[in-house]
């Protein structure tokens, strides 16, 4: 089930909640209602909205896909680094690297609006070893200073044709991403397409893994969502939800 309308941020939560009544309505009350009217099942609902406004990444359509009674996934393209929710329990994934001084990407694009408070809280992460604050794979969590959320979470995913075990870092990177939110109570997460640009990993496998690791945690958070910088990155991620959720 899709619907698609415009609107402002109380009609959305109106929509979302209207959606959810509707599909915890027992069946017996749709048998004589005509067929326009026959309830999808859960699993394959989802509710378009259009956001124009905080947490909607700087607007566009918004697909949502239930992960839990309590926690909800939503896709949409736009940019993270004007994403938020409230400003103190949500935060950002930046696809950094293992030095975390920013990069190009995603990478620099939070650098940049963040301002140089960020780069002197990354170059204070210790080194784990020489020329590495962050190995790929792990997490680390730093203030999100002139950004609009309240954290960053810098992962580093692996550069697909030269790392050994690229899944497995993939997974690692959304998971220990989610591990260090959870513990830094945080409630909303927008992450980007990790290793997606420079680091030349696959949309189709890259989707799969991060809709799959995500699900780990489908009791954990309020929201997750991917706000997502290209037409066909957010194909592969809007066709990965609807194959796994």
């Amino acid at each position: 089930m899709v619907a698609a309308i415009k609107c402002t941020s109380a009609s959305v939560s109106l929509l979302e909640r209207s959606a959810s009544i509707f599909l915890q309505t027992p069946n017996s009350c749709f048998n004589n209602l005509p067929f326009l009217f026959t309830r999808p099942s859960p699993i394959r609902a989802r509710v378009r909205v259009w956001s124009g406004m905080a947490g909607g990444g700087g607007g566009g359509a918004v697909d949502r896909f239930e992960l839990s009674p309590s926690s909800v996934l939503k896709l949409q393209k736009g940019d993270i680094t004007v994403w938020s929710v409230d400003g103190s329990t949500d935060a950002i994934v930046n696809a950094a690297n293992e030095l975390m001084l920013g990069g190009g990407g995603v990478d620099g694009a939070i650098h940049r609006a963040a301002g140089p408070e960020l780069r002197e809280a990354c170059r204070a992460v210790p080194m784990v070893r020489p020329g590495v604050r962050c190995p790929t794979g792990e997490a680390r969590i730093t203030p999100a200073f002139r950004l609009p959320v309240s954290r960053v979470i810098h992962t580093v995913g692996p550069i697909y044709d030269v790392h050994p075990q690229p899944k497995v870092s993939l997974e690692n990177a959304y998971r220990n991403s989610l591990r260090l939110a959870k513990e830094n109570g945080i409630q909303y997460i927008a992450f980007p397409a990790i290793s997606c640009g420079v680091f030349r990993y696959p949309y189709n496998e890259a989707s799969r893994i991060a809709i799959s690791t995500i699900k780990e945690f489908s009791g954990d958070f309020n929201e997750v969502h991917f706000v997502l910088f290209s037409d066909d990155i957010y194909q592969s991620w809007l066709e990965a939800a609807r194959e796994l959720l």
